[in-house]
């Protein structure tokens, strides 16, 4: 059984990884600081899997914790998530993002290259490529990131690729993903957004709460088919079986370095994302129109031929089945 060592994995996204890997018969070690995320996570993934959760609180940079870790466990592979990811905040305080997402990762590979730990998986994002003028997004589309966040993932993505055109040996996947919405169909495990959430979903669950004002819809007149902007929205446990099948790619194939996109291929707008909350969950989302945002573009979602082609990965689940996972989840974490 392979260690995979995740970086991030108590969060949103790393934890439903964790359930995954597990599922497809890894060996998951958790590294977390728990700065944006909460230690219960790991006894939520327990009571999943029924399974013992191996994890280590502390920094990714500490190479005196990473020394730790593989020393008990042998690492095998790493899944990254341990990245700042809130667009605005990253405009507000760029360095903040530079100095984690940038000069901390570039310590974490160079312990990798260190100690022979050459198969990563890496959080990328669609942030990438900023303002794409076509609506669909290929892999080839120009990169030209809008926000810190979105330079400082292209840069690590670059950074991982020269060292992988410098030592064959190191092979590394990154997923650029799309919208990720959703959570864990159990109801145990979701999104806990840290200050003001950014992405859609969980701004209608917070504004429902009374958490947030009443939602705003940016904009209902862009040439799309009901006026509100639309993107590819990929469910959460779907985007975790991608990370499996790209560390299972990595150790079953001699690729070096590749991006891929991680979305559904098709797009749904704001007011059907809003419609569908409603008519699954049975509750009415109060809303009302504002003026555009700038940079918004008025539509984009995946291209998906890669991902099906060398990982052998596609989405499955719906908009319908993350609307309905996330109240879950939220009618979860209002019990206790």
């Amino acid at each position: 059984m392979k260690n995979i060592l995740v970086v991030g994995g108590a969060g949103y996204i790393g934890s439903h990884t964790v359930l995954e890997l597990f599922e497809a018969n890894y060996n998951p070690i958790v590294l977390d600081n728990f700065i944006n995320s909460n230690e219960n996570v790991i006894e939520r993934i327990k009571k999943i899997t029924g399974k013992n959760v191996t994890y280590y609180k502390g920094s990714f940079q500490s190479s005196e914790l990473l020394d730790k870790i593989n020393k008990q466990h042998k690492i095998d592979g790493v899944i990254h998530f341990a990245a700042h990811k809130a667009v605005g905040e990253s405009v507000e305080n760029p360095l903040k993002y530079y100095d984690n997402n940038v000069a901390g990762f570039i310590s974490l590979l160079d312990y990798l290259k260190n100690n022979d730990i050459k198969r990563m998986v890496f959080s990328s994002s669609a942030a990438v490529y900023g303002e794409p003028d076509k609506s669909i997004v290929n892999e080839e589309t120009i990169c030209l990131p809008t926000s810190p966040y979105g330079w400082s993932k292209y840069m690590d993505e670059i950074i991982i690729r020269d060292i992988c055109k410098s030592d064959i040996k190191f092979q590394a996947i990154a997923l650029r993903y799309f919208n990720v919405v959703g959570a864990h169909p159990s109801g145990l495990i979701g999104e806990l957004p840290s200050g003001k959430p950014q992405n859609l979903l969980p701004i209608i669950i917070q504004s429902l709460k009374g958490k947030l004002p009443k939602l705003t819809v940016f904009g209902n007149d862009y040439p799309t088919k009901d006026g509100t902007c639309e993107r590819d929205y990929i469910h959460v446990v779907d985007l975790a079986k991608a990370h499996v099948s790209a560390i299972n790619k990595l150790f079953n194939s001699d690729i070096n370095y590749d991006v891929i996109n991680i979305g559904t291929g098709k797009s749904n707008s704001v007011l059907e994302l809003i419609s569908t909350f409603e008519k699954i969950n049975n509750i009415e989302v109060p809303y009302h129109i504002g003026k555009r945002r700038p940079g918004d573009p008025a539509a984009y979602y995946a291209s998906v031929d890669k991902a099906k082609g060398i990982l052998g990965w596609q989405s499955s689940k719906t908009v319908e089945d993350a609307v309905r996972d996330a109240w879950n989840w939220q009618l979860t974490l209002d019990k206790e």
